[in-house]
Order: structure tokens, then sequence, then C-alpha cells
């Protein structure tokens, strides 16, 4: 496949732009950093040039001298031309230093001049080479730059990797690409054989789906709606230059592509992979043609449609490297996505038609039958619109809501204006499927068209929701739908409950209201029974249950009870924002981790079958949470990714799920990950005036912070979630379970009073609530206050006590925590044991930073703890409780890691408070702490 040049990029490119090749990049720095060589491979438009021009620039500097050549396939048959390149401007500099023959040689090749050829110079030619580099290298390094290595001509291919190959000990290096299609081609063995020794080969494979995405992006098309992304991900293959071509076409295009056609290629691509097409029979080509509108062709397809000669004519086309045929495979499968895509595009209006008429009849799945049919039909019929609509709802059932999505808008296409059901009820139908496909983009393009038509109140209540429920955490920027929608509604109970319900989530997100969530939430669910609409009546009594929870309101157990109760809506059943979920939130707050770990699993199973996408999202980060809770870091930690993954591929739920993988992350993978996930889940949050999720991603950084070492962080964003907490009406603490981290680097910056008046509030709460694991967290921390305040004998049994309840609750990550606070309690004399059951509890969670935290506190140098601490001296009286315990530790020989190990406080806390020693003491030094207290004892 050739690729022209007016394909390829830029001669500049920066390392930090080039997207999706962090991992091949690191590879290949480290290789060159070291004085290796590399050797980029891969197929035709992968970006082979595009990641060799970064490293180029970024390691051309660390050279004296750089040696570029870029052969091209039209020049391949000059002889000594990528020669010329590259030796071509230092010939004045290195001939005077070849031995005479040699140099004869070179410049013959070099210039043209008499009749050098590889045939009568051989061996001159190639000494030639070898000893310039050498001459080069001897003034210092010598990066060689070659790109397209399959163009070049062969006899400058055999000299340069005849000097490749004896390089070894100088400081030379080769930086060079070459076209492959497989990592076992023959292309690939040869030039890896022509490199220097312990050459790095790296091959380049296609980007992902979230990599594409941001190519596009990055080159001036993230307008492009994420169902036509996924589309442009997989017609291209993940091949960069194919996926910017398609992204430039879709952009200048003045309509988008038909649902179930594939996207329009450009000229210049279709010319790139069927160079080969008209070396192919006219038959062979109808047949492609076929299979190419088929969503799985095969054989057998192929010859039910009317293709006699299908598998002749399909070897045919494998032999042109067309299509890419096994003997194991009994499927028609095209050697690259895109030349299916070409073909259908090359093909007149008439021949696909007629493709898709022959398939209609062939195919053996109703689904696609009726797909087929909608494409060989022009013109409205309410016969072919039927079975679509039929289609679309087996789809649903199959859970493949994409595809129903696909399905509907081809039904409101074929049906009559004056059909019932009629146009706008179908494509509405296909917004709602694409809501639960994740493709929300899609689902608010169709709604906005359905309301530039629609008159009927019900259709543009429904259209107004869709695009109230696409705005997902961003609903103030659809803040003026809700008088539209209201006025719609009318007075239609089934309507003004839709409205109503969203309105619940308004106020709770936007207002950050619960009692007024609440309150609408209540009256949704009362219109919604009065209008016998029992699928809306249950989302409503869900969310207030869900409300109520968060508020610790008494009402909640018993709201939860009406929404499971009977007649239920299976799409209720295991919707995120349904009973279900109010149930595993509810037993997650209560301790029940074991039976929430089987209710979310059962959900998420079930949403995984419908392909209901946001409900996936969810739920998987229910599971990841209760995994958290249970202390199982790593599958936490899966989860949370794989969660993180599925919100960026659809745009739904990212900052809540950068919020947990945040938490996920600090407790047992990467702290700098969790802490750059929090913020950026805050800044979301602030964006999207979610007052809500606010509060959550605030907490979750306050969490990373202490585990990085960074208690005034903690403080300064647990302080906020405090405040948001309180002006929210959220008085239960097992919603966001901050109090503890809270309490803990209060102490840790020496502000106790206010640790202890957390512990005491939230205890309150607590109590009244019945959460047994969040009191246990609060005498973890008040065991922290109490060594602080000098009563080490209480600290030691009240952590010792949690300790035992958090194990007995199952909460293996806090049960640790308390562990590992008591060993440094206890300090590295009597508690060197305590430590080493830290470490086991932390290593059986896969807490990997709290195990380093256990490491790190081993390794410090410290004394042992004494019996009991001396009485202060009476010159010490004037200070306050925790300056006093400063100032007996610093007479004891403490240094400031060691003070604030001891006391639980940052070496910065213990650094101010000695500020603050000094001057009330009027000294200067540790030295006269020691010396004023000496002075005290002698008199």
């Amino acid at each position: 496949m050739t690729v022209r040049r007016d394909f390829q990029e830029s001669a500049r490119c920066r390392s930090d732009l080039v997207i999706g090749r962090e991992e091949l990049f690191t590879g290949a720095r480290g290789q060159l950093a070291s004085g290796g060589s590399v050797l980029l491979h891969g197929p035709a438009g992968i970006g082979k040039s595009t990641v060799l021009r970064a490293l180029a620039e970024e390691y051309g500097a660390t050279a004296r001298t750089v040696l570029r050549c870029s052969a091209t396939e039209s020049e391949s048959h000059l002889p000594f031309l990528a020669l010329a390149d590259l030796l071509g401007l230092v010939l004045d500099e290195v001939s005077p230093r070849l031995p005479a023959a040699q140099r004869t040689a070179l410049e013959s090749a070099l210039t043209g001049r008499g009749e050098s050829s590889l045939q009568r110079d051989g061996l001159a030619l190639r000494l030639a080479v070898l000893s310039a580099l050498r001459a080069l290298a001897a003034d210092g390094p010598v990066l060689v730059v070659a790109d397209d290595l399959q163009w070049l001509d062969p006899a400058s291919a055999e000299l340069l990797g005849f000097a490749a190959r004896r390089l070894e000990g100088t400081p030379v290096q080769l930086l060079c690409a070459v076209r492959t299609e497989g990592q076992e081609s023959q292309e690939y063995d040869r030039q890896l054989r022509a490199c220097p020794p312990g050459t790095l080969a790296a091959r380049l494979g296609p980007l992902t789906r979230a990599q594409v995405a941001q190519l596009l992006d990055h080159r001036g098309h993230g307008g492009l709606p994420r169902s036509t992304v996924r589309e442009i991900h997989r017609t291209s293959g993940g091949n960069p230059l194919f996926a910017l071509e398609l992204g430039r076409a879709l952009a200048d295009s003045p309509t988008p592509p038909r649902p179930g056609e594939p996207l329009p290629v450009p000229t210049s691509l279709r010319a790139l992979v069927l160079s080969r097409l008209d070396m192919l029979s006219v038959e062979a080509r109808r047949t492609l043609l076929v299979a190419s509108a088929g969503a799985r062709p095969t054989p057998a397809l192929l010859r039910a449609a009317g293709r006699e000669n299908a598998e002749a004519e399909c070897a045919q086309a494998a032999e042109l490297g067309l299509l890419a045929t096994g003997p194991d495979a009994p499927a028609v499968r095209f050697a690259h996505p895109l030349i299916s895509a070409a073909l259908y595009a090359e093909a007149p209006a008439h021949e696909r038609r007629a493709a898709h008429a022959a398939l209609s009849t062939a195919a053996s799945d109703p689904i696609e039958r009726a797909r087929h049919l909608a494409l060989a039909t022009t013109g409205t019929d309410p016969e072919v619109a039927a079975r679509l609509a039929e289609a679309a709802a087996l789809a649903r059932d199959r859970g493949a809501p994409s595809v129903a999505a696909q399905l509907g808008l081809l039904a409101a296409r074929h049906t009559p204006a004056d059909g019932g059901p009629g146009p706008e009820e179908r494509r509405l139908a296909a917004a709602e499927d694409a809501i639960t496909a994740g493709e929300v983009d899609l689902a608010r393009d169709i709604a906005r068209e359905v309301l530039t038509r629609a008159s009927v109140p019900a259709d543009r209540v429904r259209a107004w929701i869709i695009v109230i429920d696409t705005a997902g955490h961003t609903m103030a920027e659809v803040d003026a739908v809700f008088p539209q929608a209201l006025a719609d509604a009318g007075d239609d109970p089934r309507l003004l409950a839709l409205v109503h319900y969203q309105l619940a989530w308004r106020a709770l997100i936007v207002e950050g209201d619960f009692t007024e969530a609440r309150q609408a939430a209540a009256h949704a669910a009362e219109l919604a029974a009065r209008g016998q609409d029992r699928r809306t009546e249950l989302l409503a009594l869900a969310f207030q249950a869900q409300t109520e929870t968060l508020m610790g309101h008494p009402e909640a157990p018993r709201t939860i009870k009406r929404a499971l109760r009977e007649p239920q809506d299976p799409r209720v059943a295991c919707h995120h924002n349904g009973a279900g979920s109010a149930r595993f939130r509810w037993l997650v707050m209560g301790d029940q981790l074991a039976e929430a770990r089987t209710t979310v699993t059962a959900l998420l199973r079930e949403v995984r079958r419908r392909g209901s996408v946001e409900s996936e999202v969810h739920f998987l980060r229910g599971l990841a949470e209760t995994e958290l809770r249970a202390g199982h870091c790593g599958r936490a930690l899966d989860l949370a990714r794989d969660s993180l993954r599925l919100a960026r591929d659809s745009g739904i739920g990212e900052t809540a799920s950068a919020m947990l993988t945040s938490l996920a992350e600090a407790s047992g993978g990467d702290v700098d990950r969790a802490l750059a996930l929090a913020r950026e889940a805050v800044q979301h949050a602030e964006e999207d005036g979610d007052q809500m999720y606010l509060s959550r991603a605030l907490g979750a950084l306050g969490y990373a912070q202490l585990v990085a070492g960074d208690p005034a962080g903690t403080v300064r964003s647990l302080r906020r979630v405090r405040s948001l907490e309180l002006g929210l009406g959220i008085t239960d603490p097992a919603r966001g379970r901050w109090q503890g981290d809270l309490a803990e680097a209060l102490v840790r910056t020496g502000e106790v009073a206010e640790a202890q008046d957390v512990i005491d509030v939230s205890r309150e709460h607590a109590l009244r609530l019945g959460r047994e694991s969040v009191l246990a967290v609060l005498d973890r921390s008040e065991a922290l206050v109490r060594a602080a305040r000098g009563d080490r004998e209480a600290a030691v049994a009240q952590l010792t006590s949690a300790q035992d309840r958090l194990g007995k609750l199952g909460y293996g990550l806090e049960e640790a925590r308390a562990a590992f606070a008591l060993a440094r309690l206890r300090g590295r004399g009597p508690g060197a044991a305590a430590f080493d059951e830290a470490a086991r509890m932390f290593r059986r969670c896969r807490a990997l930073p709290w195990l380093r935290q256990v490491e790190e506190a081993l390794a410090a140098p410290g004394p042992e703890p004494l019996p009991g601490r001396p009485e202060a001296p009476a010159a010490l009286e004037v200070l306050a409780a925790m300056e006093r315990q400063v100032a007996a530790l610093v007479m004891e020989g403490a240094t400031n890691r060691e003070i604030a190990a001891r006391l639980f406080i940052s070496v910065k806390t213990v650094e101010a408070t000695l500020t603050r020693v000094y001057r009330k003491l009027g000294i200067r030094s540790r030295v006269d702490i020691v010396r004023l207290a000496a002075a005290r004892r002698a008199r």
C-alpha cells in the first residue's frame, strides 16, 4: 500500500504531541540514551515517520553530526541516492581522512563522476562508508536518521547495512523506520539484520478508540459525535493516517452518513486502498461489494445472495491482498476495514441497493434482513418501517441498544408522516436506545431535530427529557429547557411526572439542595402514580430513597421498600437510578458488604446483558467501591480503571469515575495518579456546577493528599467537604467517609481541638444511624488525638479496640490502618512486631502506598520509646500542650522527623511549633531548650 507524500505530516513534531505512543517513546528514549539504535516498523500510515521525526528532533541536539535520508518509491531505482543524502554534505569533511582508493570510490559514487558500482568497487565502497562514519564519530556522536528503509536503493541499503554491522564501539547510532505488514514479515527480518547489534525493534500498532478521539480532537475534528468517532476507529483499524483522512472527509461533508451506512471515504483514501481493484474481474468486484455490504459475510451467504462463484472470486481477491481468508475461518474478512468501506463508497448507489436487496433475503438473522431491506428501499414504506421497528425491539432485547438506535432511525425514515406510530415517535425511541448505548450526542441531536417539527405534547416533552438526560451532570446548561417542558406538559400528570423527576435531579445537582430534591422526587412519584406511569413512579421513588439515605432521613428504609414493591418494571429494576441501585447504596452505607457485593454484581451482569453503558459505568464504580471498603485494593483498582476507561470512551460519568479511581489509586496504586485524577474530578465538578460530586471529588483529593504525606492539603480539602455537606444537608457520615481522615490530618497539623470537634459531631450522627464502621474509624482517629495529648495508654486501648471491630466488620484496609497507627504509637522497639503485622495486613490488601509508608517508618532512625515521658520543666509551663510535648521530645534528643512520627503530625508542623516555642521562651535554637531545662533542674 503506497502512501503519497502529501498524506504525511509536517517536518517538525514534538514528542508530547505524538498520541498513543507513550510506552514506545519510553523504550526508544532509553535505548537512544544508552547509545543504542532503534528500528521503527509497522504498516503504512501507522505513524512511523511522525515518531521518527519526534525522536530525531529530541535526540538530534545531543549529536555532533546528524545524517538524514528519506527514500521514496519513485526514486528507489537510482543507485547511491540515499547514500548521497546521508554523506553528500559531509563529503568534503571526511574525504581527506580516507585512504586514496576509498576516497576515489566514494566520491565517484556520490558525485556520479566515473562509473562506480558495487560490482566493480564493492570492497572499497563498503570500507569507505564505514571509514567515513568512524571519522565523523571520532569528532563526536553521530546520529543516522533514515525513514522508509523499504524504498532505499539496493546499493545504498547494502552499504549502510555493511557499515552498521561493524560500528560497535563507536558513537554512531541509527534511528530508522521501515514499512512492514507483520512481525514475521521478510522485510522486517531483512532490515533488522542490517542494523547494528542490539538494535531495539519497536513495532507501532493501531491506536485505541480513545487515542483516535484524542488525535482527531488535536487536529481540529473534536466536534464529531462519539458514535462517529467509534465508527472512524473501526473503519480505520486504529491507523492514525486513515483516521485523520476519514475525520477530514466527515468534517467537510455537508451531510452525515445515514444510519446503517458505512462512513464516506475520501477519494484520496479510495485510491490508496483500492489500487489493485482494477485487476479484479467485474464479477469478483460485485462479489466483494456484496461482502462489503454484509455485517458478517461468509461464502455461503454470498452464494445465497446470488454470487455463485464466491469462493473462486474471493480467492482471486485474496491473492491481490484485498481479503485475508484463512482455512480455519469461514468468514470473508477484508485485509483492512478501510478496504470494505472504500469499496462500498466507490460503488454507484443502484449497485449498493442491489447488494442490500440480495442480502435482505439471503441473511438468516431477522435484524440483518430488516437492515438490508431498509437500505435497499427508497422513500417511505409502512411495511418496511414496521419490520425495522420489530428488528429494533429484537436488538434491544438482545442487549444491542446501539443497533436498535440505528434500526429505529431507519424505521423513522421509512415511516409515512401520517403513519401510526409516527416518524417522530420512532425517532424518539431511537434516541432513548442511543442513551442506553452511551451515544448521548446522537440522542441529543435526534431530540433537537424532533423539537423542530413535533407538535404533539407527548412527543415534545419526551424530546425535552432526552435533552435534559443527555446533559448529565451539566444540568445547569439546560436550565432554559425546564419552563418549556412544563409548558408542553400542560396538566397531564404523566408528562408532568417526567419533568418533575428531572427537576428533582436539578435540585440535587445544580442547587445542592437535598430537601428540595427529596420533595420534588416525592411529587413526581405522586404524579406518576396518578397518571399510571409505573416506570417513572419507580424511578422517582428510588431517587427519593437515595436522597433520604444520604440525608440520614428516617424515612429512607420505608421509601426503599415502596420502590421495591411489585409490580416492577424490568428496565428500572437494573437501572443505575432504580430501586436496586438504591438498595445497594443502603447496604454499603450500612456495613453489609457481602450482600452489597452480591447485589451490585447481579446488577452489573444484567446491565451488561442489556448493553446499558451508563448503568455499566455506574455499577462498575459500585463494585469497585465495595471491594475497596473490604480491603481488596487490587481488585478495586482494576474495576475502577475499567469504569474510567468506559466513562471516557462514552463520555458518561467521567467525574464520578475519576473520583472513584483516585480513591483506588491512592489505596492500591499510584499516589501521583490519584492526586491528578482527584484534581481532575474537582475541576470538572466545579465547571459543571455539580455540588453533589464536588464534595465527593474533594473527599478523594483529601484522602490522596493524606496518603501522599500532605496533611495540610488534606485539611484544606476536607474542610471544604465539611462545609459543602453542611450546606447540602448531608448528615450521614457513611456517604463520603472523610471524617476520620480530616481528624487524622488535623492531629498531624497540630489542630487537636478541631480534630476532636470533627469526631464528636460525626459520632453523634453515626450513633443515630448505626454506622458501626464509621464509629470504629472515628475511634481510631480519637486515639491519635489522645496520643497527641499525651494519654498513650488510653490511645493504645482505643486503637486496639478499633482495629478489632474493623476486622470483624470486614473493612480490611481500615483495619490495617489502625494496626499501623498502633505500631507507630508503640514505637520500633516493643512495637517492631506490630509493624510487621501492619505490613502483612497492607500486603494482604495489596495496599501498596500504605505498605511503602510502613517500610519508610521502619527505615527511619529513631530512639527507643521511653517507658514514661518526664515531667516538663517549669520553664516550659508557659507553653501550650502541643508545644510542651514537642519541647519535651527535643530534650530527649529526638529529631524533627522522629517527633512528627511520635506525635502523628507533619515535620512542617513540628518546625512551626518550635518557632512558636523559641518566640515564647525568648531563645533561638533547640540547644537553648535543653540548656534552659537543665538550668531549671539545677535550682
